[in-house]
């Protein structure tokens, strides 16, 4: 596996390394030990799956908010997604400030958002596969989001589509007005 750390410390891009031959291929997705030899200490709990039909549907910004705060490893496994991570970590050197990269079934590359981070992804086509793996269980009433296209956090979403939201996502505050509870 390739670690590589981007400007936002602690988010990490993460590729595995693929033996193909005749029969396909082969890769290993995920190894605590590989994790932790980079400084990566997570307890991974609970693994989630979604299915996007439309291209341009767009998932997120969300987080869980302390005490049930996440980490999460993400990776696409059919079709293709721009992935984003937002540091909304009080007091950060890089508060309000994202990353985003294009996870797709064919590059098998890996994103880790860890806590402190909001998340989201917009397709890039139709049928879209993501899954990922949480270090803390899903807890509804912990459930925090921040409006996709926050003018304060700028994110250049690479493809100009009216996205395809939840009621819930179509609703949520401004980064300057979302409940946060994370310290850097």
């Amino acid at each position: 596996m390739k670690f590589t750390e981007t400007a936002l410390a602690g988010v990490w891009v993460i590729e595995p390394k693929v033996f193909g031959d005749h029969r396909g291929w082969f890769m290993e997705t995920y190894s605590d030990s590989k994790f932790k030899e980079q400084g990566i200490n997570l307890n991974f709990v609970q693994d989630n799956q979604s299915y996007s039909a439309t291209k341009g549907t767009l998932r997120g910004l969300h987080y869980q908010l302390n005490p049930k705060a996440q980490s999460k490893l993400v990776r696409c496994t059919k079709g293709a997604i721009f992935d984003v991570a937002v540091d909304i970590r009080k007091g950060s050197p890089n508060y309000g400030q994202w990353f985003g990269i294009e996870l797709t079934a064919e590059n098998k590359k890996q994103l880790l958002i860890p806590k402190g981070f909001a998340h989201g992804f917009m397709t890039l086509v139709e049928d879209v596969e993501v899954q990922y793996k949480c270090d803390e269980l899903y807890a509804p009433e912990c459930d925090g989001g921040i409006l996709w296209n926050d003018p304060d956090i700028g994110i250049e979403w690479p493809i100009d589509v009216v996205p395809v939201l939840s009621a819930k996502d179509e609703h949520a505050p401004l980064l300057k007005d979302a409940i946060l509870n994370f310290i850097y």
